[in-house]
């Protein structure tokens, strides 16, 4: 027997979470089996009871956090409707509204996923954090977001963004140019960041005047970093005398994060990833905090999950035929 519920929602920032055409009130009636009708901001619910049930209480949360001036970005209906399957009990103004990162007067920056709220929350509460997962998991994205929010805030003087440049194998002096035309390709992404958490001629003059510095991570050796927000991005392909070179370089009343995907190293088979061996020697020291991300916290285009997942499989097959070769 079917169940039918009534709402009335905020009508502010209705567009943005019902999506263009209500493309979100479709993806929760496929993903919940329950017929939604809206008609301005008049919601009518009908399908099988707890369905009904859980779709009310999202939409009520989402109009408390409309009531609380909270501006619903795109996708975040979808995102309320995976916390709330994974985590019955979120609180989801909490989890909109007290996890987010205030980088200009018109950005802010919120979690997409629970190890995002962790990992955000980590970097609030330590003065190192080590993100580790796979690709397009928000790890450089949510660092920078981190940085340029205490530098607002005058919790730290500048901006230092690092990266070992040694992906693909190649080597830095035998690639055409000047040394800025042979890493700026390492670090593009990190730029990248910063363009689109801030206005980019902002961006280039605080470079200019040494208030955010991106450079390879070998311009890090011999100084120590006072005031100071510090990422490491790529860290797997750090070796061992590097990564301790950088973790320390923290001087008085600076951060660090340090982000990698340990299943993307490029380093020589003979040469052990600085960030696999940090994970193990780091285990249990006091200050820092250790957050781990997965395909669920995958934040591209949808394909990229997938990808990932087909990877993953892969590697299991060669992993499991491996074994069988071995016993036979």
């Amino acid at each position: 027997m079917g169940a039918m519920e009534k709402l009335i929602l905020p009508e502010e920032g209705l567009l943005h979470l019902f999506g263009i055409n209500n493309e979100h009130l479709r993806y929760l009636e496929r993903s919940r089996g329950v017929r939604i009708v809206s008609r301005g901001n008049e919601v009518r619910l009908d399908g099988p009871p707890e369905a009904v049930a859980a779709v009310k209480r999202l939409m009520k949360e989402m109009a408390r956090l409309l009531k609380q001036g909270y501006s619903p970005q795109e996708g975040d209906l979808k995102l309320a409707a995976r916390l709330l399957e994974r985590e019955p009990e979120i609180d989801l103004v909490d989890f909109f509204l007290k996890c987010r990162l205030q980088t200009s007067a018109k950005r802010t920056v919120y979690p997409k996923s629970f190890n995002q709220r962790a990992y955000i929350r980590a970097i609030q509460s330590h003065d190192l954090v080590l993100g580790i997962g796979p690709a397009g998991t928000g790890k450089t994205y949510l660092a920078a977001a981190a940085a340029v929010a205490a530098l607002r805030n005058n919790d730290v003087k500048r901006i230092i963004l690092a990266r070992p440049a040694i992906e693909a194998g190649e080597k830095l002096g035998f690639l055409p140019g000047d040394m800025t035309a042979k890493v700026d390709p390492y670090l593009r992404p990190l730029y990248d960041a910063l363009y689109d958490l801030m206005n980019m001629d902002k961006v280039q003059g605080l470079i200019e005047k040494g208030v955010i510095e991106i450079a390879p991570l070998a311009f890090m050796r011999g100084r120590s970093l006072n005031d100071s927000f510090i990422i490491l991005d790529e860290a797997q392909n750090t070796t061992t005398p590097q990564m301790k070179m950088f973790l320390t370089r923290m001087g008085n009343n600076s951060r660090a994060v340090v982000n990698g995907d340990i299943t993307q190293i490029d380093l020589p088979t003979e040469q052990r990833s600085g960030l696999v061996e940090a994970t193990e020697l780091l285990a249990g020291v006091e200050g820092l905090a250790f957050v781990y991300f997965d395909k669920g916290d995958v934040v591209r285009h949808p394909l990229v999950e997938r990808i990932i997942v087909a990877y993953e499989k892969s590697k299991a097959a060669e992993t499991a035929d491996g074994a069988e070769n071995g016993q036979s």
